[in-house]
């Protein structure tokens, strides 16, 4: 138990004597600076502090270049590695140029670099949206947090908001959202919307784009439905062209700069009259229907009571019928019962002749032979008969 226990306090011995020389008492803590500007000759001494974090353009032309990057450049001990990990953010290690393109879906959200035989380490972080994000670094135990935040690009894309249709002479509330290319928001931007033909009056035809939370990049028009139209159509642009971006971008989200809303003009008073004309075609329909209806109940009740009856009248003439056959049954059997005893009568009767003649005829032979015998019997009294009882 000794020996292991030394064991044991030697190999923690060996580990703390490895962590020791891994990392020199002598270290150098990571200093940062911060650069924005065509040429980085704006230092940035803000970013630091989530309240005021480096201001960057969004990249709308689809080039990720110097004027859209907050430059960091960490000075470290030779030989070791700075990561950088961002949030709302984009993290490349070099600029756009024609040779090596840098567009805005390059770059990723964590970069390591080592920093070799050199002492520095140089990142470029850019940004797509107006919230704002971070960068953190982090080298040899040392972690350092800045903050960045995108300004707006020109407006690429107006949406509109309407209901779609109205009650003729009723205000509908019209909304048209402007935002960037990569879809923020843009405040401040004066819209104008132009309303085709008769298909209505707008309050105003120029809104602004709100600025407040609520209303942040919205512009609110309020249209008056025609009372002789069946529908109203308004189409939506900026007021200043300058204002949007001038040509589509190779590789992002095309323009939408005129839109239009359309809604359909409803004429309450003939929706009403065809609604009462509709049910009262309804009610005749369904007043003919139970008029069919109880027509038929009536002719399937008729047929249902004929049928009844003469259901009625067959069971009493069979009833009859069976009723006959019993009587006729009856009598055949009287008349069969009187003739068969008719005819037992007379077989007895004659029976009872034929007996009487039948003995009458043996009376008669024993008489004739019995006379016979006594005439022998005198003539021959040596050889007499004897007489038949």
């Amino acid at each position: 138990m000794k020996s292991f226990k030394k064991i044991a306090l030697a190999v923690v011995a060996a580990m703390t004597m490895g962590t020791l020389i891994a990392t020199p008492a002598s270290a150098a803590p990571m200093t940062v600076a911060l650069a924005t500007g065509a040429t980085f000759g704006t230092a940035n001494t803000t970013a630091s502090d989530i309240a005021t974090p480096a201001q960057l353009t969004v990249p709308s032309d689809n080039e990720v270049n110097a004027t859209d990057v907050l430059r960091i450049i960490a000075t470290v001990d030779t030989g070791t590695s700075v990561t950088a990990t961002a949030t709302n953010a984009t993290i490349v290690s070099a600029l756009h140029s024609s040779a090596a393109p840098v567009t805005a879906s390059s770059g990723s959200a964590s970069l390591t670099i080592a920093t070799g035989t050199g002492t520095t380490a140089t990142f470029y972080v850019y940004t797509k949206t107006t919230a704002i994000g971070n960068v953190v670094l982090t080298n040899q135990g040392t972690t350092l947090t800045y903050y960045v935040q995108g300004t707006v690009g020109k407006i690429n894309n107006l949406s509109v908001s309407a209901p779609a249709n109205g009650a003729a002479g009723t205000v509908q509330t019209i909304t048209v959202t402007a935002t960037d290319i990569f879809g923020n928001k843009v405040s401040g931007k004066s819209i104008t919307g132009r309303v085709f033909g008769s298909g209505g009056t707008l309050e105003t035809s120029t809104a602004t784009t709100g600025a407040t939370l609520a209303t942040f990049g919205v512009a609110t028009f309020k249209l008056t439905l025609p009372t002789a139209s069946t529908r109203s159509l308004v189409e939506f642009s900026l007021t200043t062209a300058t204002d949007g971006e001038s040509a589509d971008v190779t590789g992002l989200p095309v323009r939408t700069l005129a839109p239009f809303a359309e809604i359909a003009v409803r004429d309450l008073t003939a929706e009403l009259a065809k609604v009462q004309a509709d049910l009262a075609a309804e009610k005749a329909a369904r007043a003919a229907d139970a008029t069919a209806a109880a027509t038929a109940a009536a002719t399937a009740k008729a047929a249902a009571d004929a049928a009844a009856a003469k259901a009625a009248s067959d069971l009493v003439t069979a009833n009859a019928e069976v009723a006959k056959l019993k009587a006729d049954a009856v009598i055949a059997k009287a008349a069969s019962d009187k003739a068969l005893a008719d005819a037992i009568s007379k077989a007895t009767a004659d029976a009872a002749a034929a007996k009487a003649a039948s003995d009458k005829s043996i009376a008669d032979l024993k008489a004739a032979f019995n006379k016979l015998a006594r005439s022998w019997n005198k003539k021959n009294p040596k050889a007499k008969v004897a007489l038949v009882k």
